[in-house]
């Protein structure tokens, strides 16, 4: 597969592409390193807030829609509006951290976003709810991407990936912890409470994160002239293999916000009709993604990268189809598969983003992440609407449509890499 290009205009847009010395990579971070631990803390705290906040209405769309006397694919706006959010500023909020530090950047978007969030559990209807929830999403933008390219510039290429798997674990700790801690609140006090509480929590987890997080040692300002971002977003959609990294990201997403979006509604449903507190424990599977992204370095070590996103995809396919049965073990046993098999996907995509780009990082990572939530969107909405059409084998088609799209670009990708291979041959 061939890398990223690196036209002269955009070294310009992203000075930390610039190749590295020796003596300036020698520099660069390792695990058990110092200042390791503390990076790798901070930024798992960031993941823990951005997905709290980002997911936090998803586990209550049953008693919102109660309370506010709408359909499921109505209330399922609370969480497409954050992502769509997300999705369409991620792009802008990095090229700010190209001119103003990734640091400054990720610490201004979660302040702004622990801000709305204390601010969502007051929202008088729907509509104000969704406005809301899109602003927070939009603040939410300076996190995925400015991390990422923070760890491509402090981090050794070797340790890349295992720093990014940690990065990602965080996520989902924040979004098994923000659905559990909310399902069992809500159940007592309500879903304005539950959500002012994790608006809390987001709080402590920013402050902390700014007193962890290293000064970058290696970040050089760039430009922020739109022509020369244009020039970099060019050069990166002009790319075979960042595309289709991105589509990648966007299709296992869509799985996943699909999924997600609508098991409480289906858990809620006969032959289950379970409590809140319940429902909301059912997301402790997502301590299988922990494991997961942190272990997706071992995996590509293993079976190399489309190996592993195989591997991904198959565990994410098998899990949609176990979770078809009307048994709680058995739909518990789907969820892990799919919370696995789509964490290990998503670490594996986006460390290859982050290893492909030589230039232009930041920008690199926003568009996977723009594809990525613009997924979740997807997810989130079509889900809810497959649900409400044709039940729980409506939402497993959408996520199995999904799937077989991320093997077919697999696929090809591999077809791509052989007919280079024979060329350099020859």
């Amino acid at each position: 597969m061939s890398p990223a290009s690196t036209g002269a205009s955009t070294i310009v847009a992203a000075s930390p592409a610039v190749p590295v010395a020796d003596s300036d990579a020698d520099s660069r971070m390792t695990p058990g390193g110092p200042g390791y631990r503390r990076m790798s803390f901070a930024l798992f705290l960031a993941g823990v807030a951005t997905f709290a906040l980002l997911y936090s209405t998803q586990a209550l769309l049953p008693l919102i829609s109660g309370d506010f006397a709408v359909t499921a694919s109505q209330a399922s706006w609370t969480v497409a509006a954050a992502t769509g959010g997300l999705a369409l500023f991620v792009l802008p909020m990095s090229a700010l951290s190209e001119r103003f530090g990734r640091r400054t950047v990720m610490t201004a978007s979660l302040a702004v976003a622990v801000t709305v969030g204390l601010l969502v559990p007051f929202a008088p209807n729907l509509t104000a709810l969704v406005v809301l929830r899109a602003v927070q999403g939009a603040a939410l933008a300076g996190l995925p991407a400015s991390a990422t390219a923070y760890l491509a510039e402090e981090v050794r290429p070797k340790a890349l990936i295992t720093a990014i798997g940690l990065f990602v674990a965080g996520n989902s700790v924040g979004g098994m912890s923000g659905r559990v801690i909310t399902g069992w609140v809500a159940q007592e006090w309500g879903w304005r409470v539950a959500v002012g509480v994790i608006g809390v929590i987001a709080v402590a987890c920013a402050v902390a994160f700014r007193l962890l997080l290293p000064a970058p040692r290696h970040f050089k300002p760039g430009s922020l002239r739109p022509r020369v971002l244009a020039r970099t977003v060019r050069d990166h959609l002009s790319n075979p293999l960042l595309c289709r990294l991105y589509a990648i990201g966007a299709l296992f997403m869509t799985v996943f916000g699909g999924v997600y979006t609508v098991i409480g509604y289906r858990l809620t449903e006969g032959p289950f009709s379970l409590p809140q507190g319940i429902i909301g424990s059912i997301f402790l599977v997502y301590l299988v993604g922990t494991v997961s992204a942190s272990t997706a370095g071992r995996l590509v070590g293993r079976l190399g990268r489309r190996g592993a996103l195989y591997a991904a995809g198959a565990t994410t396919a098998t899990g949609l189809l176990v979770s078809l049965a009307d048994s709680l073990p058995l739909v518990l046993l789907g969820l892990v598969l799919i919370t696995g098999g789509f964490f290990a996907g998503h670490a594996v995509a986006s460390s290859a983003v982050s290893k492909t780009a030589t230039a232009g990082r930041a920008q690199a990572a926003a568009l996977y992440q723009s594809a990525y939530y613009v997924g979740s969107s997807a997810g989130s909405t079509v889900g809810a609407i497959a649900f409400h059409a044709g039940g729980w084998g409506g939402t497993v088609g959408v996520g199995l449509l999904a799937v077989c799209g991320v093997v077919t670009i697999t696929v090809l990708g591999t077809r791509a890499a052989r007919a280079q291979q024979r060329l350099v041959t020859a």
